[in-house]
């Protein structure tokens, strides 16, 4: 997985909009992918407490027939939780303070959304592609007749 790159978006995201404190990317799971965040956040138990609440953010959007989720906000008294969904497979939380202006960061966001989908997706497709040639390579070991 080239986090590096992952890393320079959510570093890019931060860099273009204030009031941004953390960031990170998970898979719909709650697996952790990639995270920018400060010593007093866990990474982890915030990847599945975000996948919670966009799985349920999700749920409801379907229940009520208001199509595909994009996005869900959480305001605190303190600041405020963005989560995006990344395609159907990963998802991306922003975690913002009082001076975080969240439509600049709606706008902002969907172009890193879609390079954060385009980077999940080429590992993804690169790993499906070693898989196939794995399993092409243990059949022709398979077919090939004894003491070759």
């Amino acid at each position: 997985m080239d986090h590096k790159a992952l890393a320079l978006e959510m570093r890019g995201l931060r860099e273009q909009v204030t009031g941004i404190t953390d960031t990170a990317v998970a898979a719909a799971d709650g697996l952790l992918i990639a995270a920018d965040t400060a010593d007093s956040i866990d990474p982890e138990g915030l990847a599945a407490l975000a996948a919670a609440g966009l799985g349920l953010a999700r749920r409801t959007a379907g229940a009520t027939a208001r199509g595909s989720l994009r996005r869900t906000v959480t305001y605190g008294s303190h600041g405020c939780a963005a989560f995006y969904a990344v395609g159907d497979t990963a998802l991306m939380v922003v975690l913002g303070d009082e001076g975080l202006d969240v439509d600049q960061l709606h706008r902002v966001t969907q172009p890193t959304l879609n390079r954060i989908g385009s980077i999940l997706t080429d590992e993804a497709t690169e790993a499906t592609e070693a898989a196939a040639e794995a399993t092409e390579s243990n059949r022709a070991t398979e077919k090939a007749p004894e003491g070759v």
